[in-house]
Protein backbone atom coordinates (compact mmCIF):
# COMPACT_ATOMS: atom_id res chain seq x y z
CA UNK A 1 0.00 0.00 0.00
CA UNK A 2 1.26 3.18 -1.16
CA UNK A 3 1.98 5.56 1.48
CA UNK A 4 -0.17 8.69 2.13
CA UNK A 5 2.08 11.88 0.73
CA UNK A 6 2.80 14.45 3.77
CA UNK A 7 2.96 18.42 3.30
CA UNK A 8 3.58 20.81 5.84
CA UNK A 9 1.78 24.09 5.43
CA UNK A 10 3.42 27.06 7.51
CA UNK A 11 1.51 30.10 8.33
CA UNK A 12 3.42 33.64 9.05
CA UNK A 13 0.42 35.51 11.45
CA UNK A 14 0.06 38.99 11.28
CA UNK A 15 -3.05 41.44 12.54
CA UNK A 16 -5.34 41.02 9.87
CA UNK A 17 -3.46 38.43 7.14
CA UNK A 18 -1.23 35.87 7.20
CA UNK A 19 1.18 33.95 4.66
CA UNK A 20 1.03 30.63 3.53
CA UNK A 21 3.69 28.49 2.40
CA UNK A 22 3.25 24.47 1.44
CA UNK A 23 6.32 22.43 1.32
CA UNK A 24 6.68 18.71 0.98
CA UNK A 25 9.77 16.52 2.15
CA UNK A 26 12.98 17.05 -0.53
CA UNK A 27 12.30 20.60 -0.81
CA UNK A 28 9.41 20.66 -3.25
CA UNK A 29 7.51 23.56 -2.90
CA UNK A 30 2.90 22.20 -3.15
CA UNK A 31 1.98 25.88 -3.57
CA UNK A 32 4.03 28.75 -4.24
CA UNK A 33 3.61 31.14 -0.79
CA UNK A 34 0.49 33.10 -0.93
CA UNK A 35 -1.40 35.84 1.49
CA UNK A 36 -5.10 35.41 3.27
CA UNK A 37 -6.73 37.57 4.69
CA UNK A 38 -8.48 36.74 8.49
CA UNK A 39 -11.82 36.94 7.20
CA UNK A 40 -14.57 34.14 6.98
CA UNK A 41 -14.37 34.14 2.89
CA UNK A 42 -10.91 33.77 2.70
CA UNK A 43 -10.29 31.20 5.42
CA UNK A 44 -12.77 29.22 4.28
CA UNK A 45 -11.05 29.57 0.61
CA UNK A 46 -8.11 28.49 2.50
CA UNK A 47 -9.29 25.18 3.81
CA UNK A 48 -10.97 24.25 0.22
CA UNK A 49 -7.75 25.01 -1.13
CA UNK A 50 -5.63 22.81 0.92
CA UNK A 51 -8.43 19.86 1.18
CA UNK A 52 -7.56 19.58 -2.52
CA UNK A 53 -3.95 18.77 -1.63
CA UNK A 54 -4.90 15.45 -0.06
CA UNK A 55 -2.76 13.17 2.04
CA UNK A 56 -1.74 13.64 5.26
CA UNK A 57 -1.28 17.54 6.03
CA UNK A 58 -0.08 19.26 9.40
CA UNK A 59 -0.37 22.97 9.59
CA UNK A 60 2.08 24.85 11.76
CA UNK A 61 1.98 28.63 13.16
CA UNK A 62 3.73 30.74 15.69
CA UNK A 63 1.79 31.58 18.89
CA UNK A 64 1.83 35.63 17.63
CA UNK A 65 -0.62 37.27 20.34
CA UNK A 66 -3.90 36.57 19.69
CA UNK A 67 -3.73 36.80 16.00
CA UNK A 68 -3.26 32.99 15.47
CA UNK A 69 -6.70 32.38 16.64
CA UNK A 70 -9.23 33.22 13.78
CA UNK A 71 -7.42 30.87 11.34
CA UNK A 72 -6.15 27.99 14.16
CA UNK A 73 -9.84 27.85 14.91
CA UNK A 74 -11.34 27.42 10.92
CA UNK A 75 -8.23 24.89 10.17
CA UNK A 76 -9.52 22.78 13.15
CA UNK A 77 -13.05 23.48 12.59
CA UNK A 78 -12.66 21.79 9.20
CA UNK A 79 -10.61 18.94 10.21
CA UNK A 80 -6.98 19.63 9.97
CA UNK A 81 -4.10 18.88 12.44
CA UNK A 82 -3.40 22.09 13.55
CA UNK A 83 -0.11 23.32 15.80
CA UNK A 84 0.46 26.29 17.22
CA UNK A 85 3.87 26.85 18.51
CA UNK A 86 6.57 28.63 20.52
CA UNK A 87 7.67 31.92 18.24
CA UNK A 88 11.24 31.54 19.92
CA UNK A 89 11.36 28.13 18.85
CA UNK A 90 10.77 29.05 15.18
CA UNK A 91 13.22 31.59 15.90
CA UNK A 92 15.55 29.50 16.73
CA UNK A 93 15.12 26.65 14.24
CA UNK A 94 17.91 26.96 11.68
CA UNK A 95 16.41 25.58 8.33
CA UNK A 96 20.05 25.59 6.59
CA UNK A 97 19.72 28.67 4.74
CA UNK A 98 22.51 30.73 3.51
CA UNK A 99 20.84 33.79 3.21
CA UNK A 100 19.45 35.48 5.91
CA UNK A 101 15.87 36.40 4.53
CA UNK A 102 13.50 38.55 6.59
CA UNK A 103 10.25 38.60 4.83
CA UNK A 104 6.64 37.01 5.01
CA UNK A 105 7.20 34.45 2.82
CA UNK A 106 10.77 33.58 3.82
CA UNK A 107 8.92 33.19 7.39
CA UNK A 108 6.23 30.84 6.08
CA UNK A 109 9.14 28.20 4.29
CA UNK A 110 10.95 28.27 7.57
CA UNK A 111 7.61 27.56 9.89
CA UNK A 112 6.91 24.59 6.75
CA UNK A 113 10.15 23.06 7.26
CA UNK A 114 9.66 22.98 11.07
CA UNK A 115 6.88 21.56 10.34
CA UNK A 116 8.60 18.69 8.34
CA UNK A 117 11.41 18.15 10.97
CA UNK A 118 9.46 17.68 13.66
CA UNK A 119 6.75 16.28 12.12
CA UNK A 120 5.74 13.18 14.69
CA UNK A 121 6.27 15.84 17.91
CA UNK A 122 4.04 18.33 17.03
CA UNK A 123 1.85 19.43 20.07
CA UNK A 124 -1.92 19.56 18.80
CA UNK A 125 -3.91 22.32 18.91
CA UNK A 126 -7.10 20.81 21.00
CA UNK A 127 -10.34 22.03 22.85
CA UNK A 128 -7.50 21.79 26.39
CA UNK A 129 -5.21 24.36 25.18
CA UNK A 130 -8.29 26.86 24.71
CA UNK A 131 -9.09 26.37 27.92
CA UNK A 132 -5.12 26.53 28.76
CA UNK A 133 -5.42 30.06 26.39
CA UNK A 134 -8.69 31.75 28.18
CA UNK A 135 -6.71 30.63 31.63
CA UNK A 136 -3.66 33.02 29.76
CA UNK A 137 -5.88 35.56 28.95
CA UNK A 138 -7.62 35.88 32.55
CA UNK A 139 -4.63 35.37 34.37
CA UNK A 140 -2.89 38.07 33.01
CA UNK A 141 -6.85 40.69 33.18
CA UNK A 142 -6.37 39.67 36.83
CA UNK A 143 -2.31 41.78 36.46
CA UNK A 144 -4.07 44.26 34.92
CA UNK A 145 -6.93 44.70 37.01
CA UNK A 146 -4.85 44.43 40.21
CA UNK A 147 -2.58 47.00 38.88
CA UNK A 148 -5.48 49.49 38.18
CA UNK A 149 -6.98 48.62 42.00
CA UNK A 150 -3.68 49.41 43.45
CA UNK A 151 -3.57 52.66 41.68
CA UNK A 152 -7.02 53.40 42.50
CA UNK A 153 -6.46 52.70 46.37
CA UNK A 154 -3.39 54.81 46.51
CA UNK A 155 -5.22 57.71 45.45
CA UNK A 156 -8.35 57.38 47.34
CA UNK A 157 -5.28 57.55 50.55
CA UNK A 158 -4.06 60.51 49.38
CA UNK A 159 -7.56 61.86 49.57
CA UNK A 160 -8.76 60.55 52.71
CA UNK A 161 -5.28 61.42 54.53
CA UNK A 162 -6.60 65.15 53.86
CA UNK A 163 -10.13 64.52 54.77
CA UNK A 164 -10.54 61.84 56.91
CA UNK A 165 -6.69 60.63 58.10
CA UNK A 166 -5.98 57.25 59.24
CA UNK A 167 -9.41 56.15 58.23
CA UNK A 168 -7.98 53.22 55.80
CA UNK A 169 -5.78 51.83 58.78
CA UNK A 170 -8.97 51.72 61.28
CA UNK A 171 -10.35 48.55 59.96
CA UNK A 172 -8.56 45.26 58.71
CA UNK A 173 -7.48 45.75 55.04
CA UNK A 174 -8.85 42.10 54.86
CA UNK A 175 -12.53 42.46 55.42
CA UNK A 176 -14.25 42.60 52.41
CA UNK A 177 -17.97 42.09 51.23
CA UNK A 178 -19.34 39.46 48.61
CA UNK A 179 -18.79 41.72 46.22
CA UNK A 180 -15.03 42.26 46.98
CA UNK A 181 -15.43 45.49 48.03
CA UNK A 182 -12.70 46.33 50.85
CA UNK A 183 -14.48 47.71 54.31
CA UNK A 184 -12.90 50.86 54.71
CA UNK A 185 -13.63 52.13 51.37
CA UNK A 186 -17.28 51.35 51.80
CA UNK A 187 -16.95 53.00 55.09
CA UNK A 188 -15.49 56.14 53.52
CA UNK A 189 -17.58 56.35 50.93
CA UNK A 190 -20.83 56.99 53.85
CA UNK A 191 -18.37 59.00 56.09
CA UNK A 192 -15.98 60.89 53.82
CA UNK A 193 -15.29 63.79 55.98
CA UNK A 194 -14.09 63.28 59.20
CA UNK A 195 -16.67 65.72 60.27
CA UNK A 196 -19.01 63.38 58.88
CA UNK A 197 -18.24 61.50 62.39
CA UNK A 198 -17.34 64.90 64.51
CA UNK A 199 -20.96 65.92 64.08
CA UNK A 200 -22.49 63.00 66.07
CA UNK A 201 -21.46 62.16 70.01
CA UNK A 202 -20.04 59.21 70.43
CA UNK A 203 -23.06 56.96 71.40
CA UNK A 204 -24.74 58.52 68.56
CA UNK A 205 -21.81 57.70 66.33
CA UNK A 206 -21.81 53.98 67.39
CA UNK A 207 -25.48 53.32 66.65
CA UNK A 208 -25.23 54.91 63.32
CA UNK A 209 -21.95 52.94 62.29
CA UNK A 210 -23.78 49.60 64.18
CA UNK A 211 -26.88 50.53 61.78
CA UNK A 212 -24.35 50.83 58.74
CA UNK A 213 -22.73 47.72 59.10
CA UNK A 214 -26.30 45.92 59.46
CA UNK A 215 -27.13 46.97 56.01
CA UNK A 216 -23.84 46.46 54.57
CA UNK A 217 -23.56 43.12 56.02
CA UNK A 218 -20.10 44.06 57.70
CA UNK A 219 -19.19 42.49 61.25
CA UNK A 220 -19.86 45.34 64.08
CA UNK A 221 -17.70 45.75 66.98
CA UNK A 222 -18.64 48.54 69.39
CA UNK A 223 -14.50 49.12 70.16
CA UNK A 224 -14.04 49.51 66.15
CA UNK A 225 -16.70 52.52 66.66
CA UNK A 226 -14.86 54.27 69.30
CA UNK A 227 -11.67 54.08 67.29
CA UNK A 228 -13.09 55.33 64.31
CA UNK A 229 -14.56 58.20 66.73
CA UNK A 230 -11.15 58.98 68.37
CA UNK A 231 -9.89 59.09 65.04
CA UNK A 232 -12.19 61.82 63.81
CA UNK A 233 -12.06 63.94 67.04
CA UNK A 234 -8.16 63.75 66.55
CA UNK A 235 -7.56 64.36 62.77
CA UNK A 236 -6.98 67.32 60.99
CA UNK A 237 -8.54 67.61 57.40
CA UNK A 238 -7.20 70.05 55.20
CA UNK A 239 -10.18 69.95 52.74
CA UNK A 240 -13.39 71.42 53.63
CA UNK A 241 -16.47 69.36 53.97
CA UNK A 242 -18.18 70.74 50.59
CA UNK A 243 -19.69 69.16 47.95
CA UNK A 244 -16.69 69.25 45.66
CA UNK A 245 -14.64 67.37 48.09
CA UNK A 246 -17.66 64.63 48.36
CA UNK A 247 -18.06 64.34 44.74
CA UNK A 248 -14.25 63.55 44.45
CA UNK A 249 -14.12 61.03 46.93
CA UNK A 250 -17.59 59.52 45.61
CA UNK A 251 -16.00 58.88 42.48
CA UNK A 252 -12.78 57.38 43.73
CA UNK A 253 -14.50 54.70 46.14
CA UNK A 254 -17.13 53.82 43.62
CA UNK A 255 -14.58 53.36 40.58
CA UNK A 256 -12.30 51.45 43.27
CA UNK A 257 -15.30 49.53 44.38
CA UNK A 258 -16.35 48.66 40.08
CA UNK A 259 -12.55 47.45 39.89
CA UNK A 260 -12.52 45.28 43.20
CA UNK A 261 -15.87 43.59 41.56
CA UNK A 262 -14.20 42.99 38.50
CA UNK A 263 -11.31 41.94 39.97
CA UNK A 264 -13.55 39.24 42.30
CA UNK A 265 -15.52 37.95 39.92
CA UNK A 266 -11.87 37.58 37.46
CA UNK A 267 -10.30 35.64 40.28
CA UNK A 268 -13.49 33.54 40.24
CA UNK A 269 -13.21 32.69 36.37
CA UNK A 270 -9.48 31.95 36.54
CA UNK A 271 -10.35 28.86 39.34
CA UNK A 272 -13.21 27.40 37.31
CA UNK A 273 -10.66 27.16 34.31
CA UNK A 274 -7.67 25.76 36.60
CA UNK A 275 -9.79 23.39 38.08
CA UNK A 276 -10.77 22.02 34.02
CA UNK A 277 -6.74 21.54 33.65
CA UNK A 278 -5.33 17.94 34.59
CA UNK A 279 -2.10 18.87 36.33
CA UNK A 280 -4.93 21.50 38.95
CA UNK A 281 -4.57 19.36 41.80
CA UNK A 282 -0.65 18.24 41.69
CA UNK A 283 0.17 22.07 41.25
CA UNK A 284 -1.41 23.39 43.67
CA UNK A 285 0.05 20.88 46.25
CA UNK A 286 3.17 22.93 45.06
CA UNK A 287 4.02 25.04 48.21
CA UNK A 288 4.03 28.81 46.82
CA UNK A 289 1.25 27.69 43.98
CA UNK A 290 -1.79 29.73 46.14
CA UNK A 291 -5.02 30.57 44.28
CA UNK A 292 -3.46 32.93 42.16
CA UNK A 293 0.06 32.46 41.94
CA UNK A 294 -1.26 28.39 41.01
CA UNK A 295 -3.06 28.87 37.92
CA UNK A 296 -1.09 31.71 36.78
CA UNK A 297 2.07 28.90 36.65
CA UNK A 298 -0.35 26.83 34.63
CA UNK A 299 -1.44 29.62 32.26
CA UNK A 300 1.73 30.89 31.56
CA UNK A 301 3.54 27.44 31.29
CA UNK A 302 0.67 25.87 29.07
CA UNK A 303 1.32 22.06 28.93
CA UNK A 304 4.69 21.21 29.90
CA UNK A 305 4.83 18.54 27.86
CA UNK A 306 5.86 20.96 25.12
CA UNK A 307 9.16 21.33 26.50
CA UNK A 308 12.00 18.85 25.57
CA UNK A 309 12.87 18.95 29.00
CA UNK A 310 13.57 20.83 32.38
CA UNK A 311 16.36 23.26 31.30
CA UNK A 312 13.85 24.28 27.88
CA UNK A 313 10.94 25.97 30.86
CA UNK A 314 13.57 27.46 32.76
CA UNK A 315 14.98 29.24 29.55
CA UNK A 316 11.54 29.68 28.50
CA UNK A 317 10.81 31.43 31.82
CA UNK A 318 13.83 33.86 30.81
CA UNK A 319 16.28 32.58 34.35
CA UNK A 320 18.86 30.68 32.26
CA UNK A 321 22.25 32.11 32.18
CA UNK A 322 23.54 30.91 28.80
CA UNK A 323 27.20 30.04 28.33
CA UNK A 324 29.45 33.29 26.83
CA UNK A 325 32.98 32.30 25.72
CA UNK A 326 35.32 32.70 22.99
CA UNK A 327 38.00 31.17 22.37
CA UNK A 328 40.47 30.24 25.29
CA UNK A 329 37.67 32.89 27.18
CA UNK A 330 35.22 31.99 29.32
CA UNK A 331 33.14 34.17 31.50
CA UNK A 332 32.93 33.88 35.17
CA UNK A 333 29.89 36.36 35.47
CA UNK A 334 26.68 35.57 33.54
CA UNK A 335 23.18 37.21 33.71
CA UNK A 336 20.00 35.74 33.41
CA UNK A 337 18.80 35.79 29.56
CA UNK A 338 15.34 37.51 30.52
CA UNK A 339 14.39 35.78 26.69
CA UNK A 340 10.51 34.07 28.03
CA UNK A 341 8.06 35.61 29.41
CA UNK A 342 8.07 38.15 31.42
CA UNK A 343 4.81 36.95 33.25
CA UNK A 344 6.31 33.83 34.10
CA UNK A 345 8.99 35.13 35.28
CA UNK A 346 7.02 37.95 37.34
CA UNK A 347 5.60 34.91 39.36
CA UNK A 348 7.56 32.69 39.66
CA UNK A 349 9.82 35.45 41.59
CA UNK A 350 6.08 35.83 43.35
CA UNK A 351 6.27 32.27 44.39
CA UNK A 352 10.05 31.63 45.70
CA UNK A 353 9.23 34.97 47.76
CA UNK A 354 6.54 33.05 49.30
CA UNK A 355 8.66 30.20 49.64
CA UNK A 356 11.27 32.03 51.35
CA UNK A 357 8.67 33.81 53.82
CA UNK A 358 7.00 30.81 54.80
CA UNK A 359 10.55 29.40 55.47
CA UNK A 360 9.55 25.53 55.59
CA UNK A 361 12.71 23.11 56.14
CA UNK A 362 11.16 20.35 54.22
CA UNK A 363 10.97 22.22 51.34
CA UNK A 364 13.79 21.31 48.55
CA UNK A 365 13.49 24.68 47.26
CA UNK A 366 13.77 26.53 50.25
CA UNK A 367 16.38 24.72 51.39
CA UNK A 368 18.01 25.47 48.02
CA UNK A 369 18.00 29.03 48.71
CA UNK A 370 18.64 29.33 52.26
CA UNK A 371 21.97 27.41 51.81
CA UNK A 372 22.74 30.40 48.47
CA UNK A 373 22.06 32.91 51.22
CA UNK A 374 23.87 31.35 53.68
CA UNK A 375 27.14 31.57 51.58
CA UNK A 376 26.79 34.86 51.07
CA UNK A 377 25.18 35.20 47.62
CA UNK A 378 22.85 38.48 46.90
CA UNK A 379 19.22 38.13 47.56
CA UNK A 380 18.62 38.25 43.87
CA UNK A 381 21.14 35.38 42.59
CA UNK A 382 19.48 33.47 45.47
CA UNK A 383 16.04 34.59 44.28
CA UNK A 384 16.57 33.54 40.74
CA UNK A 385 18.56 30.31 41.42
CA UNK A 386 15.55 29.55 43.90
CA UNK A 387 13.00 30.26 40.83
CA UNK A 388 14.80 27.69 38.60
CA UNK A 389 14.87 25.20 40.98
CA UNK A 390 10.98 25.37 41.55
CA UNK A 391 10.32 25.00 37.59
CA UNK A 392 12.63 21.63 37.41
CA UNK A 393 10.21 20.31 40.33
CA UNK A 394 7.46 21.56 38.52
CA UNK A 395 8.53 19.76 35.52
CA UNK A 396 9.29 16.93 36.79
CA UNK A 397 5.86 16.52 39.01
CA UNK A 398 3.57 17.16 36.46
CA UNK A 399 5.49 15.77 33.34
CA UNK A 400 5.47 12.61 35.17
CA UNK A 401 1.27 12.94 36.01
CA UNK A 402 0.53 14.38 32.34
CA UNK A 403 2.41 11.68 30.95
CA UNK A 404 0.41 8.64 33.16
CA UNK A 405 -2.90 10.47 31.54
CA UNK A 406 -4.73 9.66 28.18
CA UNK A 407 -3.27 12.30 25.95
CA UNK A 408 -6.35 15.30 25.53
CA UNK A 409 -8.19 14.47 21.97
CA UNK A 410 -6.97 16.17 18.86
CA UNK A 411 -9.38 16.42 17.25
Amino acid sequence: MEAAVITAVGIDVSKSKSTVAVRRPGGEIALRPFEVHHTNSDLKKLASTLKKLGGDIRIVMEHTSTYWRPIALTLKEAGFFVSVVNAMLIHDFSDNTIRKLKTDRADALKIANYALTFWDTLPPFNNEEETRLLLKMQSRANERITATATALRNGLIALADQTFPGVNIAFDPNTKNANGHEKWVDFFLRYWHKDCVCQYSMEAFTESYRGWCKRKNYKFRTDTAHKIYLLAQEGVATLPKCESTKMLITQACKSLNAVCEAKQSTQLEIQRLATMLPEYEVVMQMEGAGPITGPALMAEIGDVRRFKNKKALVAFAGIDAPPFQSGAFESKSRHVSKRGSPHLRRTIFIVSNIILTRSNPENAVYCFMDKKRSEGKHYYVYTVAGSAKFLRVYYARVTEFLRSQPSPDAC
